[in-house]
């Protein structure tokens, strides 16, 4: 009697762990944006938002007001080649800015945005500006 209910024990243990069948579940979450409400903040301070925004000074194109210079930088570090114009498209131009802002890590706004400016004294003015959107 012992062997049989060390037997039944067994089974139902096992019956337990054991899958009926080969099932994958994957669940997904929201997707993880850790620099929109930069890339917004930074396009309000560049060109209240304006997709077809020019700054003919600077040759800046785009909502995040692009010049040749990033472009050409942007080509020698991914092989993409885009032209001013193409910064009138707001995902291109969104690709070119959160490539560069990536490297400063997903969470060091005041970094990616002061590189995204320049440098020199006016860096910390355009900060406190992007700051305010943010």
């Amino acid at each position: 009697m012992r062997k049989m209910m060390t037997f039944l024990m067994l089974i139902l243990s096992l019956s337990c762990f054991a899958p009926e069948n080969n099932i994958l579940i994957m669940l997904t979450g929201e997707e993880i944006k850790p620099f929109e409400t930069l890339l917004k903040a930074v396009s309000t301070v560049e060109s209240n938002g304006d997709n077809y925004a020019v700054n003919e000074k600077e040759q800046a194109y785009g909502a995040l007001q692009i010049r040749q210079c990033r472009l050409d930088h942007f080509f020698q570090l991914t092989g993409k080649r885009y032209t001013l114009t193409d910064m009138f498209d707001y995902e291109k131009a969104k690709e070119v800015f959160l490539y560069f802002a990536d490297m400063f890590g997903p969470y060091q706004m005041e970094k990616a945005a002061k590189r995204w400016n320049g440098s020199g004294p006016m860096v910390e003015i355009y900060w406190n500006k992007v700051k305010q959107y943010l």
